[in-house]
């Protein structure tokens, strides 16, 4: 996914939502760029190991498809993913270990495609058909603003890291 830009000021709302999400999604590969494999790895938090680059990039790919493919569309899990009823917490970082970076990046990016193209078939009132919530189903436009806040949340979780491997901040990489 390229860098994109910023939606245009006076555009419709779903042209504006998923405009900041694609850039919040295309600041994720700009971080990773000419991270190693092994600093993709690297666990600098002793607090929180599974923190690294490669986990967060794993944890944002399976939240885009619990959301959008799970929540939204209804497609019950069929073993693919990797969360499982009694398994660890934060699966979806832990099966990042030994998987390259580049690969995890493209796995995301593919997410992300088939994202929108749920997307672009639902209107923004149109709600989840797997609800899991006791306050009932939540509509395509509160998971819009959801992976809006949740992916900007993250790629502030990258910045840092990244700042603590070399330096760079900011749009800078």
């Amino acid at each position: 996914m390229n860098v994109v830009t910023r939606p245009p000021l006076t555009a419709d709302e779903r042209t504006q939502l998923t405009g900041w999400l694609d850039l919040q999604r295309s600041f994720v590969r700009m971080k990773c760029e000419g991270l190693s494999d092994a600093d993709a790895h690297r666990k600098l938090l002793p607090t929180s190991p599974l923190m690294t680059v490669a986990g967060l990039v794993s944890h944002m790919r399976w939240i885009e498809y619990s959301w959008f493919t799970e929540d939204l569309l209804g497609t019950p899990d069929t073993g693919q993913t990797p969360w499982t009823e009694d398994g660890p917490r934060n699966a979806e970082m832990r099966v990042a270990d030994g998987v390259p970076l580049a690969r995890l990046l493209d796995q995301y990016d593919e997410e992300c495609a088939r994202s929108n193209e749920i997307l672009s078939g639902l209107s923004l009132d149109d709600v989840q058909k797997a609800n899991y919530d006791d306050d009932g189903p939540a509509s395509a436009r509160y998971v819009l603003c959801h992976m809006i806040e949740e992916t900007a949340r993250h790629l502030g979780h990258l910045d840092i890291i990244r700042e603590l491997f070399d330096g760079h901040t900011s749009y800078n990489k």
